[in-house]
């Protein structure tokens, strides 16, 4: 990654993972941008760029739960990795499931990776650091093009 800071986009409608999951960039001091949005049907406005999401980034990574209202993270999910200008972008389902359907349907649907959320805080730190250092340091990412926004 040659830019200064990794654009994730948290997908998540539980306010008390997102908090950990800013909790566990800031504690290491990683240089990435961190945008919520609480629903599926929100993640595709904010990737799409539609009203009122004119003028955020493109998200580098994309941290996705499956269990959210209105537009959950499946059919979320299905929809960017449809989308030829959206389906590049790596997206974790980041989940409590467990369940064996939900993996084989996530990575059916060309999910990047599937993590279980750890119920234990230390683990759920040290996890949510190794796929930032992993898709921030290790993994080569898609370019952004010069015209959109970093911050």
């Amino acid at each position: 990654m040659t830019d200064d800071q990794l654009q994730v986009l948290v997908v998540e409608d539980d306010l008390g993972d997102v908090a950990l999951v800013e909790s566990a960039f800031a504690e290491h001091r990683i240089a990435s941008r961190l945008h919520h949005v609480a629903d599926g049907g929100e993640a595709l406005a904010f990737l799409r760029r539609q009203p009122p999401y004119g003028d955020v980034p493109r998200p580098d990574l994309i941290l996705l739960d499956l269990n959210m209202p209105r537009v959950d993270g499946r059919q979320a999910l299905a929809e960017i990795k449809a989308d030829g200008d959206l389906r590049s972008i790596p997206t974790i389902v980041f989940t409590t499931s467990a369940a064996d359907d939900d993996v084989i349907r996530s990575y059916g649907s060309h999910a990047n990776a599937y993590v279980t959320k750890p119920i234990d805080l230390d683990e759920y730190d040290r996890v949510v650091v190794k796929i930032r250092n992993f898709y921030g340091h290790t993994a080569a990412l898609p370019r952004r093009t010069s015209d959109e926004p970093t911050t």
